[in-house]
Protein backbone atom coordinates (compact mmCIF):
# COMPACT_ATOMS: atom_id res chain seq x y z
CA UNK A 1 0.00 0.00 0.00
CA UNK A 2 1.34 3.44 -0.88
CA UNK A 3 1.08 6.44 1.42
CA UNK A 4 -1.36 8.06 -1.01
CA UNK A 5 -3.58 4.98 -0.81
CA UNK A 6 -3.32 5.04 2.99
CA UNK A 7 -4.17 8.75 3.08
CA UNK A 8 -7.21 8.11 0.91
CA UNK A 9 -8.38 5.35 3.25
CA UNK A 10 -7.91 7.66 6.23
CA UNK A 11 -9.93 10.35 4.47
CA UNK A 12 -12.70 7.87 3.77
CA UNK A 13 -12.68 6.71 7.41
CA UNK A 14 -12.91 10.32 8.63
CA UNK A 15 -15.52 11.20 6.00
CA UNK A 16 -13.27 13.85 4.43
CA UNK A 17 -14.36 14.74 0.91
CA UNK A 18 -10.95 15.89 -0.35
CA UNK A 19 -9.00 13.69 -2.72
CA UNK A 20 -5.40 13.25 -1.59
CA UNK A 21 -2.73 13.35 -4.29
CA UNK A 22 0.99 12.57 -4.19
CA UNK A 23 1.89 16.26 -3.96
CA UNK A 24 -0.15 16.56 -0.74
CA UNK A 25 1.63 13.57 0.78
CA UNK A 26 5.05 14.85 -0.29
CA UNK A 27 4.33 18.31 1.15
CA UNK A 28 3.42 16.89 4.56
CA UNK A 29 6.37 14.48 4.61
CA UNK A 30 8.83 17.22 3.64
CA UNK A 31 7.50 19.49 6.39
CA UNK A 32 7.66 16.66 8.94
CA UNK A 33 11.27 15.93 7.95
CA UNK A 34 12.30 19.57 8.31
CA UNK A 35 10.57 19.94 11.68
CA UNK A 36 12.03 16.68 13.00
CA UNK A 37 15.58 17.49 11.90
CA UNK A 38 15.63 21.20 12.67
CA UNK A 39 13.55 21.41 15.85
CA UNK A 40 13.02 18.00 17.47
CA UNK A 41 11.51 14.69 16.43
CA UNK A 42 8.25 15.31 18.30
CA UNK A 43 7.88 18.53 16.33
CA UNK A 44 7.11 16.55 13.16
CA UNK A 45 3.63 15.24 14.02
CA UNK A 46 2.78 18.38 15.96
CA UNK A 47 3.77 20.68 13.09
CA UNK A 48 1.91 18.67 10.47
CA UNK A 49 -1.16 18.55 12.72
CA UNK A 50 -1.08 22.33 13.07
CA UNK A 51 -0.68 22.66 9.30
CA UNK A 52 -3.84 20.59 8.95
CA UNK A 53 -5.72 22.87 11.30
CA UNK A 54 -4.57 25.94 9.35
CA UNK A 55 -5.58 24.39 6.03
CA UNK A 56 -8.93 23.37 7.51
CA UNK A 57 -9.46 27.00 8.45
CA UNK A 58 -8.76 28.14 4.91
CA UNK A 59 -4.98 28.59 4.65
CA UNK A 60 -3.37 27.72 1.35
CA UNK A 61 -1.59 24.37 1.88
CA UNK A 62 1.51 25.27 -0.13
CA UNK A 63 1.95 28.71 1.43
CA UNK A 64 1.38 27.45 4.96
CA UNK A 65 3.78 24.53 4.49
CA UNK A 66 6.44 26.88 3.07
CA UNK A 67 6.05 29.23 6.02
CA UNK A 68 6.36 26.39 8.54
CA UNK A 69 9.34 24.94 6.68
CA UNK A 70 11.08 28.32 6.82
CA UNK A 71 10.32 28.54 10.52
CA UNK A 72 11.67 25.05 11.21
CA UNK A 73 14.80 25.55 9.10
CA UNK A 74 15.48 28.85 10.84
CA UNK A 75 15.77 26.87 14.08
CA UNK A 76 18.61 24.83 12.59
CA UNK A 77 20.42 28.06 11.73
CA UNK A 78 19.71 29.70 15.10
CA UNK A 79 21.89 32.46 16.54
CA UNK A 80 23.93 30.02 18.61
CA UNK A 81 24.42 27.71 15.63
CA UNK A 82 23.03 24.80 17.62
CA UNK A 83 19.45 24.89 16.40
CA UNK A 84 17.29 22.12 17.74
CA UNK A 85 18.69 19.28 15.68
CA UNK A 86 19.84 17.33 18.76
CA UNK A 87 16.31 16.09 19.38
CA UNK A 88 15.69 18.21 22.46
CA UNK A 89 13.08 20.87 22.87
CA UNK A 90 13.97 24.58 23.00
CA UNK A 91 13.80 24.66 26.79
CA UNK A 92 16.02 21.62 27.17
CA UNK A 93 13.07 19.46 28.20
CA UNK A 94 11.71 16.80 25.92
CA UNK A 95 8.02 17.40 26.34
CA UNK A 96 5.79 15.66 23.89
Amino acid sequence: MTLVEWARQVCAELDLPEEVVKEDVDRVLDLARDAAHSVARPAAPLTTFLLGIAVGRGADPEEAARALTRLALSRADGPDGAGGADGGSPGGENSG
